[in-house]
């Protein structure tokens, strides 16, 4: 039976992981649809599905919303799906803001804005908050508080803790502000009533708008007021640069879709004019542009989406399920006669993407093949290794398939910014640790690819929670064969290092803390540890060179000493240093370990410490999370060489207490 164990335990997990694929029905209203439909933000065109999920992770750190907590340990929480609450953000914008979904952990900020404490009989949990519990002085108060942090400390390395969170719940409140004047301005009541009534209003009052322009008469006031009264409710939807949701009439590329109130006001002002009465910079109107404008004013019927985006706002306010149902699949068909298949079809796979979290699944096979190769560690049972083993390689799978479908939705390299390297990095890790356990079949190998996919994992999510991970970054726009091979092959060497660092705290761990190190584990640990140095040492070199070519083509030179190219050669320089002290005899077993858990620190500064300089064109930004998390795990590895550095004699898997062999040279650094 225990033999069977593994495929067993296995297999379960498998059909976990399937049934994630499995077309989920909705109870009533179409969210799963609604989920698929397209929309552009950020510059990228991607599925409304996708803009609720980074949207609503960026305001809560989570996918979901959490209406009401549970209350007891046998009560079930209220939990809507991102899609349910930005589409209720957007036409029901009074309910949305009763609801708990700004997460504020700050004490000082918390204090200032005299939001209440946790209560569970109320249902505060101390950390979510409403919209309205803010009030409209709490929302002034961040306002001001974040203009005065901009102005003041405009250096992000001088901002403390509540600095942070002020700007990080202001930038929060705006991106809610944004999408909730999105489909219309947020105190409308019936939005397809009031379309109609403008409509009414265009043709009287753009013919008054000409005859003032042109000057040719007296002109209509009460028709011009009338039309610019709608005109100045739809700047609301304009002004704070909201999602785009209108296509184009006839198909095309993400650049030419519209926000709402460009498609409602452009027909009846035309493209100038509406620029020059937003007071968008650099609109200034030359007299044949104004001269068109004025004449093409009020000649274009507006767009059917509009019509469609109202259809289902109102159905929705209404709770009218069938007819929201019926608009969604109307706008559908209209979408599919765009020509806009390519644009449907990549939403669609986005969705399903979103749906099916590769890396979150992942992670959790990962942490659970961790524990059962703890498990073979204890009591060395073969089946607990074969376990965690067919765990790992299922995990590998899911990892490999998810960076696919990432590569395939942006059609770029597998590494494009802070997030896509920590999920490569991960990738790597665990492949490396997998080659070892073919090798070594004593689950140190499992334990490399199981602690390190999982942290790198974890990296990944703390980096998600900054929106969008698929935005591309300034430094890697311009995609070409060089770059691709770069990211992937300088990544790989990352990875290697790391791997090389992790087998390094292992044989430290294991020697100073527990009786199970032995002098043969420890030799298998030192030619593990020197023959993945050797194969890092090789891909940091290649991808740093590879780096060197993509840079002269993209930017005209090779070599610019940017602290990112400056910390891949460091990673190069100290692998090289790490083997010539080891060929020249100047460390040996010891000392190669402690030499190769300082790579990880020269490692993780390469790559995370040059984005936050805010200098180069590598630097993606400080970051106060990441600069504080990266200085802890500095902390630690120099604790992990202070006691790597003590005698050996004094290890407890070599003190002569121990009983176990001693290791040849122990003194030896």
């Amino acid at each position: 039976m225990k033999q069977r164990l593994p495929l067993i335990i296995t297999a379960l997990f498998a059909l976990w992981i399937l049934g994630a694929l499995m077309p989920r029905r909705d109870r009533e209203y179409a969210f799963s649809a609604v989920g698929r439909l397209p929309v552009v933000f950020n510059g990228r065109l991607q599925p409304f599905d996708s803009l609720a999920r980074n949207s609503l992770t960026r305001i809560r750190e989570k996918e979901t919303a959490n209406l009401e907590p549970a209350k007891s340990w046998y009560e079930r929480p209220k939990i809507i799906s991102a899609t349910e609450w930005l589409m209720t953000l957007m036409t029901r914008p009074e309910v949305a803001d009763g609801w708990k979904v700004f997460r504020v952990d700050h004490p000082e900020l918390k204090a200032l804005l005299k939001l209440p404490e946790p209560n569970p009989v109320a249902g505060e949990d101390g950390k979510h908050y409403s919209w309205n519990q803010f009030g409209e002085t709490g929302l002034k108060q961040i306002e001001e508080s974040a203009r005065n942090i901009q102005e003041n400390k405009k250096d992000s390395s001088l901002r403390n803790a509540f600095d942070n969170a002020t700007l990080g719940l202001y930038e929060a409140m705006t991106l809610y502000l944004r999408l909730k004047n999105t489909v219309h301005p947020q105190d409308t009541v019936r939005f397809a009533a009031e379309i109609a009534d403008y409509q009414k209003t265009i043709p009287a009052g753009v013919k008054a708008f000409q005859q003032r322009m042109t000057g040719s008469g007296d002109f209509d006031t009460n028709a011009l007021t009338e039309v610019f009264g709608h005109a100045e409710r739809y700047f609301v939807t304009l002004r704070g640069e909201p999602p785009l949701l209108i296509p184009p009439a006839a198909g095309g590329d993400s650049f030419a879709w519209q926000r709402m109130g460009e498609a409602l006001l452009e027909p009846s002002f035309g493209a100038p004019l509406l620029k020059h009465l937003m007071r968008v910079p650099k609109a200034e109107l030359s007299p044949e542009a104004a001269a068109e404008g004025i004449r093409t004013a009020g000649t274009r019927p507006l767009s059917p989406a509009v019509g469609h985006w109202a259809a289902m706002a109102d159905a929705f306010r209404e709770g009218q399920v069938a007819g929201f149902n019926a608009a969604v699949a109307q706008y559908q068909t209209y979408l599919e006669s765009l020509r806009l298949g390519k644009a449907l079809t990549k939403t669609a796979r986005e969705q399903l993407y979103n749906g099916f979290a590769p890396f979150s699944k992942a992670a959790s096979l990962y942490l659970v093949a961790f524990l059962f190769g703890c498990g073979f560690w204890f009591n060395f049972a073969e089946w607990s290794r074969k376990t965690s083993l067919r765990l790992v390689q299922l995990a590998f799978v899911v990892h490999t398939l998810g960076l696919i479908a990432r590569m395939w939705l942006e059609g770029r390299p597998p590494v494009t910014n802070l997030y896509s390297s920590a999920i490569f990095i991960g990738w790597g890790a665990v492949g490396l640790g997998l080659i070892l356990e073919s090798f070594w079949k004593n689950a140190i190998g499992l334990a490399v690819a199981t602690v390190i996919g999982f942290s790198t994992q974890i990296v990944a999510h703390n980096l998600a929670l900054g929106g969008d991970t698929m935005v591309m970054l300034q430094a890697v726009l311009d995609t070409n064969f060089w770059l691709a091979t770069h990211v992937v092959i300088v990544t790989l060497g990352y990875s290697s290092t790391y791997v090389a660092g992790f087998l390094a705290i292992l044989y430290v761990v294991l020697g100073f803390f527990t009786k199970v190190m032995t002098a043969d584990m420890g030799k298998s640990l030192s030619r593990m540890v020197y023959g993945i140095l050797c194969f890092a040492t090789l891909f940091s070199f290649v991808g740093t060179v590879l780096g060197g070519i993509w840079a002269d083509q993209s930017w005209g030179r090779f070599w610019g000493w940017d602290p990112k190219e400056n910390g891949a050669l460091i990673i190069v320089l100290w692998n090289a240093l790490i083997l010539h002290a080891r060929w020249g005899g100047m460390v040996r077993e010891r000392g190669i370990m402690n030499l190769a858990i300082f790579g990880n620190i020269v490692t993780s500064w390469s790559w995370f410490g040059t984005n936050l300089l805010g200098v180069g064109l590598h630097s993606y930004g400080f970051m106060s999370g990441a600069f504080t998390a990266l200085m802890v795990f500095v902390a630690s590895q120099c604790v992990l060489i202070g006691l790597g550095l003590i005698p050996q004699a004094k290890w407890r898997s070599f003190s002569k207490a121990s009983g176990a062999a001693k290791a040849p040279a122990a003194s030896a650094a």
